[in-house]
């Protein structure tokens, strides 16, 4: 979230006023109207409210298409749709989305479940109130499932059970497709499918039907170079008949809408994620307005399998915003699981965790595939997630001073210079390396090649390296921020918020970064600072859940 105007949105507000025939207090007002417009979007929400006096204002200009009144040019930048302003785009994008997700909503399958597969899967399992066994037969006849849980609540293992029924009642070849927003997440996904195909029992003949390994959401649709567009679309659809999306919380409004888009006539959207993370970093909260909107299609999973008790029962109270009861469990320090970290003890603490990494990686004498896949499991054992980007408490600065430290204590880590360990996050796509915004990537020592270069493992469980010269924008990752955290997971998260009050802080933020956590979680937090990050629930204006109900 973006607390200040930028130079973009000082542009753009200036671009749309100079062509608004505007002179005097009005030029100003609509100047004013549109620098809230463009700051709005990017603090994610997809429209702005606006009064009926700002309305009367727009609609002086011939730039606004005013919905139900239609009398401006058809090509207008802007959209007034009742109180709510867009860009055109981003009314494009939710009006096209809501007619789709409708019509997808209302079709049906006649497909009678294989009770003995049935049978098999949920073996010594109640039928009454199994969340999982309703996924199952609601991805039989129905276009459109939503599966929303916490971390831990099975939601791959739910799939897995859907797409198995649905193969072995379907009398037909199904294609499906397995696919997340970033190439951690899909990376992810597939792990945790291979895991539960290993777990569970299912036949192999439908075994080798499930796809083990997934795919980015930009590799499905087709990237083109140079294009916003994917080479899949409404006129060149898909070939899936199935497409499962893990993390959809992390899905905008644009990507869901060229996703559904995409999908061919006939076929089925599967969408999982957690309802109560963090919306995508771009415009919308498109998996909350559906969960909202589509009660008859989202099946919530109550049952947690992973967690420690104590990391699930503090995600309950954040979740409740029940200071008193988040701060009192961290404050036990009874756990080893959950607990608080002193400001004073942090440099110490993250020195140590990750000294542990790079006595690993820089003691490596013969670099293989063995020790570049271990290297990656040591690096995911312990991770830092800060709030902000930029205070004394924010990644930049944490970074900084860890590599201090891990230099003082003998290590090779200079600031801002390459060494063996170094652990690197990719901020800007590359479509031509097939390197994107979120990947993580570790720098060691290629003594084929002579020269250090960066390795990353792939959403298909391959490796590939890099020449660090030809690395697209990146930033150094011992610490990271929460936003960018979505997606991951890792053994132990270190969670640093700021010492004041900041509006970027939210419930849901602290909810993400204390559930990328599988065994522990330490909070370095001012008391009031917390509680006021938890009375504070981050809303997204977005018009896509009244479009939902008004669609017929």
């Amino acid at each position: 979230m973006r607390p200040d105007e930028t130079s973009l949105d000082k542009s753009f507000a200036g671009f749309l006023t100079v062509r608004s025939g505007l002179l005097g207090a009005e030029k100003e007002s609509f100047y004013a109207l549109i620098l809230r417009l463009s700051m709005a979007l990017g603090e994610g929400h997809s429209c702005l409210t606006i009064t009926a006096h700002e309305k009367k204002l727009l609609s002086t200009t011939g730039l606004a298409l005013d919905i139900a009144a239609a009398t401006c040019p058809p090509a207008a930048p802007l959209i007034i749709d009742g109180s709510s302003l867009y860009l055109e785009r981003y009314y494009r994008y939710e009006s096209r989305l809501a007619a789709q997700i409708q019509a997808m909503a209302k079709t049906r399958f006649v497909v009678d479940a294989d009770q003995a597969i049935l049978k098999l899967l949920f073996a010594g399992e109640p039928q009454a109130g199994n969340d999982q066994m309703d996924a199952a037969l609601a991805a039989l006849d129905k276009a459109l499932v939503i599966v929303s849980g916490g971390p831990g609540t099975g939601k791959t293992t739910t799939v897995i059970k859907m797409l198995t029924l649905l193969l072995a009642s379907e009398h037909r070849s199904l294609r499906i497709g397995l696919a997340a927003p970033t190439g951690k997440a899909a990376m992810r996904l597939s792990e945790s499918i291979g895991a539960s195909l290993e777990r569970l029992k299912v036949p192999d003949e439908l075994r080798q039907r499930i796809p083990d390994s997934a795919m980015t959401l930009h590799r499905l649709l087709g990237v083109q170079k140079h294009s916003p567009q994917f080479r899949h679309n409404h006129a060149s659809p898909l070939e899936q008949d199935v497409v499962v999306v893990d993390e959809a919380s992390m899905v905008d409004l644009a990507m869901m809408s060229k996703l559904v888009d995409a999908l061919k006539p006939g076929s089925r959207l599967i969408l999982l994620g957690d309802k109560d993370q963090l919306a995508s970093v771009e415009s919308g909260a498109v998996l909350g307005d559906l969960i909202h909107s589509m009660p008859g299609n989202s099946i919530e999973l109550r049952k947690t399998y992973r967690f420690d008790d104590n990391i699930k029962r503090l995600a309950a109270n954040i979740n409740a915003a029940d200071h008193e009861a988040v701060w009192q469990q961290l404050a036990e320090n009874d756990s080893e699981q959950v607990s608080l970290c002193k400001e004073s003890d942090l440099q110490g603490y993250l020195s140590l965790r990750y000294g542990e990494y790079l006595q690993f990686v820089q003691g490596i004498d013969s670099l293989s595939e063995k020790e570049i896949r271990e290297s990656f499991l040591r690096f995911n054992e312990f991770q830092v997630l800060c709030g902000l980007a930029f205070t004394d408490h924010g990644v930049a600065a944490i970074n900084r001073r860890l590599e201090q430290s891990l230099a003082a204590r003998g290590y090779h880590c200079r600031h801002n210079d390459w060494y063996i360990g170094r652990p690197i996050l990719i901020t800007q796509n590359d479509y031509g390396l097939d390197l994107y915004n979120g990947d993580i990537g570790i720098c060691l020592w290629d003594k084929e090649k002579n020269a250090l270069r960066v390795w990353f493992e792939r959403p298909d469980g391959s490796l590939k390296n890099c020449a660090i010269t030809m690395l697209p924008a990146f930033e150094t990752v011992y610490a990271m921020t929460i936003h960018k955290s979505q997606g991951s997971e890792f053994g132990e998260v270190v969670v640093v918020l700021p010492n004041e009050d900041n509006r970027v802080l939210s419930r849901e933020l602290i909810y993400t970064a204390v559930t990328r956590a599988k065994k522990k979680v330490k909070l370095v937090t001012d008391r009031s600072v917390l509680r006021l990050a938890l009375a504070r629930k981050h809303q997204r204006n977005s018009g896509l859940r009244s479009m939902l109900s008004q669609v017929s």
